[in-house]
């Protein structure tokens, strides 16, 4: 089942009303009265035409939480389909370099006549942890890569399945091949296709679920950190999520403690508004938020906004423990926060997200393609693009960081150390852009806020 939202209507947002032009001198005021210095022309915004689908993998139901996950995908479909790369109606892999200043830049980073400017690097894997089977996504994947001109993928698809027998307590569902299903099926081929084109020389890794049930993902993310394990470290990421549960800080385990080794987690921060979903908030993982990309009529970048759909907001359960207790939420060991939000030590202060953002508004969203119950390109966006671009924009950093073992069997997050390091010693902003425009229910502001985090990256450095 596949349900539509409602339209995205065009129209052209005006430039900022404080920027105004001033008023004329009335006729007959004094010649030498001061001249008043015009401000610059601000550039139009101009939005495409079109109406968003959702899903059936991607609807959010309360009932789910702690249970199944949803995917965080949304497809854009243009008034008017153009050729992927010859519009500037979705992004490609050199236009989202140039945005985000990791390729090679270009006037206006219009998606239009990026060419071959796409980012390059990479290091050790990225896995996709994703629910289901996609029997082309193999294939899909090398015609991504060969339209773009991106180097062929070391590509490698792995099953979550009983084959690896039971993994901390937990066991797949299933034996073989898991069943196919066309709603995950693309936010595979979104995942590992976006990956690749933000760090083209690091190996990409699917790894399938059985099934969308919270065990088997779970389950897949420690099949994930032993693939990644195994080439010397990397970044996993999760485009998917739900509600939060009671139980969920028992789960954070999964996202630090047993494939720990030079590893960065992701996970999307969701796409329905303000609220935080789980892994998202997890103090473990770099919760992935959406913003849109601004153009003008020409399709020239012209700015980032908060996306009104991207998740973030304030965990429930994840908050500062007292007396401190790794198994049991924050603590010392995940205080990058804990300067804007905490009081004193050990006082609770919860979890917010995201920690920073990227691309996700479906109107501004990426060219993926996909022929597993679909006719080739579409256009996608969601924080489900928002957690596999990062994930490959930081591997191409090559920090090699991971959740770092400290005494006493204490770790750290050494990712997000470094984003809020970065925020609190007032260079950040040089490394990221901060959006101070748009609400997901929440509005965006100068420094952090719960639609964008810190902000988006632009550079390799501090990331």
């Amino acid at each position: 089942m596949i349900l539509f939202a409602a339209e995205v209507l065009a129209q052209e947002i005006p430039a900022d009303p404080s920027q105004a032009l001033p008023i004329a001198a009335e006729p007959g005021a004094q010649a030498d009265q001061q001249t008043t210095t015009l401000p610059a022309p601000q550039a139009t915004i101009v939005r495409p035409e079109g109406r968003v689908i959702v899903p059936a993998s991607s609807v959010a139901r309360p009932e789910d939480a702690g249970i199944r996950a949803h995917t965080n995908h949304l497809i854009f479909v243009p008034k008017v389909m153009p050729v992927p790369g010859a519009s500037a109606i979705g992004e490609t892999p050199a236009s989202m370099g140039c945005v985000y200043n990791v390729s090679t830049h270009y006037t206006g980073c219009n998606p239009a006549n990026g060419g071959g400017n796409h980012p390059t690097g990479g290091w050790g894997a990225i896995a996709l942890v994703d629910a289901f089977d996609n029997p082309n996504i193999a294939s899909d994947l090398a015609y991504f890569s060969s339209y773009f001109g991106l180097p062929t993928a070391q590509f490698f698809k792995v099953y979550a399945n009983t084959s690896w027998g039971t993994l901390n307590g937990l066991t797949a569902s299933c034996s073989g091949t898991p069943p196919g299903n066309t709603g995950w099926g693309m936010e595979e081929s979104l995942d590992v296709q976006w990956a690749h084109a933000m760090a083209p020389n690091s190996k990409i890794i699917l790894v399938e679920a059985c099934s969308n049930s919270f065990n088997d993902l779970y389950f897949a993310e420690q099949v994930a950190g032993r693939q990644v394990n195994h080439y010397g470290g990397g970044d996993i990421s999760n485009s998917w999520g739900g509600g939060e549960y009671a139980n969920e800080v028992n789960a954070d385990n999964f996202f630090y403690r047993y494939w720990w080794n030079k590893i960065v987690y992701f996970a999307s921060a969701g796409d329905s508004g303000w609220g935080a979903q789980y892994p998202s908030s997890s103090p473990w993982v770099v919760s992935a938020g959406g913003t849109t990309i601004n153009r003008d009529g020409n399709g020239n970048f012209v700015s980032e906004s908060c996306w009104s759909g991207s998740g973030g907001g304030v965990s429930t359960y994840e908050v500062w423990q007292n007396p401190p207790n790794i198994s049991n939420g924050m603590g010392p060991w995940t205080d990058y926060q804990y300067p804007m939000f905490g009081a004193a030590p050990y006082e609770s202060a919860p979890r917010q997200t995201p920690d920073i953002a990227f691309d996700a508004d479906p109107a501004s969203g990426a060219w993926v393609y996909d022929t597993y119950g679909y006719s080739g390109w579409n256009i996608i966006g969601g924080t489900s693009l928002s957690s596999p671009a990062l994930a490959g924009l930081i591997n191409t950093a090559k920090q090699q960081f991971g959740q770092a073992p400290l005494g006493g069997g204490h770790y750290t997050n050494e990712e997000n150390n470094m984003i809020y390091g970065a925020l609190f010693s007032h260079i950040g902003y040089q490394y990221y852009y901060d959006v101070t425009t748009g609400s997901n229910g929440a509005n965006a502001t100068a420094g952090y806020d719960q639609c964008t985090g810190v902000g988006t990256p632009r550079g390799k450095a501090y990331k």
